[in-house]
């Protein structure tokens, strides 16, 4: 599903204008990931958690030249679904 399916199936389910959908989606996702940024985490009862995971700094190889090559600390966004979310998926 796109953003552009995901926009319209919110607008037909709340019965609103296309604009408007496309509005709350987009306040919805800069809002998680503004909070994401500030380090906080974001619970949706039912749903699921947004947060940051640190990846330490290690050693790679480059597949072309077969070099060793140090990759940096890096933080990664990370969704953990709810149990609710879970059970929806495997009926």
């Amino acid at each position: 599903m796109t953003k552009t399916e995901l926009i319209s199936v919110v607008a037909n389910k709340a019965g609103i204008p296309k604009a408007a959908a496309e509005k709350a989606i987009n306040a919805a996702t800069d809002a998680i990931q503004l909070a994401l940024k500030k380090g906080d985490k974001v619970t949706l009862v039912g749903f699921g958690t947004f947060d940051v995971a640190q990846r330490a700094a290690r050693q790679g190889v480059n597949p072309r030249t077969r070099e060793t090559i140090k990759i940096k600390a890096s933080k990664a966004p990370r969704f953990r679904p709810g149990k609710a979310f879970k059970e929806v998926v495997n009926k």
